[in-house]
């Protein structure tokens, strides 16, 4: 299978699950099931993911200059959905495969929003789809103007 792997491990399940607060005994133990979630964890395990910190690189939520992204980036986590296929099992493997979705723009108070979607497929071992995620991703055309500049 090919695809960024994605090892579900019993403990990481547990400890998302204690991260949302959920106590739910399906998630705990050697055959837990993961919560819905889950799959976001995923990118612990991607090396490119670009809020993940690298050795001797400053890194967006480090502290660091107040928290400012490179130029260029920042916008809004604006939706997530998420298409179950079925459940997601501790000790299995899956595959997250990337792709771009839809993009779209809005008139905003402050000018022009444009929106986009990412895609996420997770497989499992045998290419079989097990989740299907979508983030929807807003980033404003320009900077904001304060209301009493206009």
């Amino acid at each position: 299978m090919t695809g960024q792997p994605f090892p579900v491990e019993a403990g990481h399940i547990m400890m998302f699950a204690r991260a949302i607060g959920d106590e739910n005994p399906a998630y705990a133990g050697e055959l837990a099931l993961a919560p819905p979630t889950f799959t976001m964890a995923s990118a612990h395990y991607d090396p490119a993911y670009h809020l993940r910190p690298k050795p001797d690189e400053d890194w967006f939520g480090s502290g660091r200059d107040a928290g400012v992204m490179a130029e260029g980036a920042g916008g809004l986590h604006a939706e997530q959905h998420f298409e179950y296929h079925r459940p997601v099992r501790a000790g299995e493997t899956l595959y997250a495969h990337n792709s771009t979705g839809r993009s779209w723009e809005k008139q905003g108070r402050t000018g022009r929003l444009l929106f986009s979607e990412r895609i996420t497929e997770y497989r499992d071992a045998d290419g079989e789809p097990v989740v299907s995620a979508v983030t929807v991703a807003v980033v404003p055309e320009g900077p904001a103007t304060p209301k009493d500049a206009r």
